[in-house]
């Protein structure tokens, strides 16, 4: 799989989209889903030095790499956290911005999911989903079932929500 991303960036450099969705400078962030690692340099120079990313993962191995990559690279503001089933082990309202990318579509329970980030994510804090490798539509209705993000804005790559 880390062979796959690794092309799949060559194509479609993450930098560009973290660009684009309000991350600032002192932010709490959460990659949740952090795969290899493709967002965390990026998103690691965007919270600066009072920030903080989160870099969740249910895999070990993603976990592993993550957090050789953030030594090698110096990215002492990122935070590897291995996730157990849908518990990120993160306290409550806890980031400013959550970002799962690429993902969704392996989350089996997505209600479940989706209520671990309402958790974690501030009262005024934000989601930015895309679907993945599923339909938007089949994405829109699992957050409409979740009962507890509202879709605020739609864009071709990603959708912006706030917690209801």
């Amino acid at each position: 799989m880390s062979c796959t991303i690794h092309i799949r960036d060559r194509f479609r450099p993450p930098a560009r989209l973290l660009d684009e969705v309000g991350i600032q400078e002192g932010m709490t962030v959460v990659d949740y889903g952090c795969g290899p690692g493709s967002y965390i340099k990026k998103a690691s120079g965007l919270v600066g030095a009072t920030g903080t990313v989160y870099a969740v993962d249910v895999h070990e191995l993603a976990v592993g790499s993550v957090s050789r990559r953030a030594r090698k690279e110096g990215l002492t503001n990122v935070v590897p956290i291995l996730a157990k089933g849908y518990d990120s082990t993160l306290p409550d309202a806890a980031a400013d911005l959550v970002y799962a990318l690429d993902m969704f579509h392996m989350v089996e329970d997505q209600k479940a999911f989706l209520a671990e980030l309402h958790r974690i994510a501030k009262p005024n804090g934000t989601l930015i989903l895309d679907e993945g490798h599923q339909s938007r539509e089949k994405t829109r209705r699992a957050l409409q079932a979740s009962a507890v993000w509202t879709i605020e804005e739609e864009t071709g790559e990603y959708l912006r929500c706030r917690p209801r």
